[in-house]
């Protein structure tokens, strides 16, 4: 794997716009797929990095690319349109939780079979796109995950500070031991859906900020899907979307508290609402 791919863009995203009809409409005979793949981008002042995230999509690999904007300061609207993306923009911010919501209504409204989600801020390879997807349709899996951490080098290397490091896998070793999972991470900022999975949990009922992420696993789990991951080589500048130490600490409190939700919701002792079926 080409090791400048990881350490800069290949190319400057504000002066050379990515033509998303290169992902769309590949030149040559089409890759041969039988579903739908909408890939989302849930973007917040996305501008600087949203054309080096595209540039990564293997032309064929998704028919459609949403961008939803969450009140950006930026140009990422006008940047996104301009490169032919779907876009759909909130006039305030709604959180993180509030974006994926509205990304993946989108999805269900418009057919989309399999559902990639993918930060627009050039973090994650999006060149894996088709591998994760694959498992999908292949039928092994119901949810994949992108895994940045297939190494502490590795990991640590591209840049991930230490504290992010320690916190990702303190919590993730927590989840897999109460979820009986065995992920690599559960808090990648990229995820693929089959489309079984958004008509069945009520992801309308989780959270609008961050946890969200972790709301929909432990539901997932909870209504019986598959779980897997792939490796993901990640980048780390700055960039890139981060959440600092003060949101992250919160983060990883309401994740231990959605973990306890779930048991007590499993045992009977109390019920949750992120737990009960979406109504017919």
């Amino acid at each position: 794997m080409s090791s400048s791919l990881l350490t800069a863009p290949p190319l400057n995203p504000i002066h050379e716009p990515f033509p998303v009809g290169r992902i769309l409409r590949p030149a040559g005979p089409e890759p041969k797929r039988g579903h739908k793949v909408i890939a989302v981008l849930p973007a917040y002042n996305a501008a600087t990095t949203l054309a080096a995230t595209l540039a990564g999509f293997p032309p064929g690999c998704v028919d459609e690319i949403l961008l939803v904007d969450d009140g950006s300061k930026d140009n990422t609207v006008q940047l996104a349109r301009d490169m032919g993306l779907t876009v759909i923009v909130h006039e305030k911010n709604t959180g993180y939780g509030g974006n994926q919501k509205t990304c993946y209504k989108y999805c269900l409204d418009h057919g989309a079979d399999v559902v990639v989600m993918i930060h627009p801020d050039y973090q994650y390879d999006s060149r894996v796109i088709p591998h994760a997807v694959g498992i999908i349709e292949l039928g092994i899996c119901d949810v994949v995950l992108g895994n940045r951490v297939r190494s502490r080098e590795e990991a640590m290397g591209c840049g991930m500070p230490w504290w992010k490091y320690v916190s990702n896998r303190g919590l993730t070793a927590f989840e897999n031991l109460a979820l009986g999972q065995n992920l690599g991470e559960f808090h990648s900022g990229f995820r693929v859906y089959r489309r079984k999975v958004l008509e069945t949990i009520p992801f309308e009922r989780n959270s609008n900020d961050f946890v969200f992420d972790t709301q929909f696993l432990v539901q997932a789990v909870h209504f019986g899907f598959r779980l897997g991951d792939v490796p993901v080589p990640v980048r780390y500048f700055d960039e890139a979307s981060q959440i600092n130490f003060r949101r992250s600490t919160k983060y990883g409190l309401e994740t231990l508290k959605a973990v306890g939700q779930y048991w007590l919701h499993r045992l009977g002792v109390r019920t949750n609402d992120l737990f009960r079926p979406k109504s017919p």
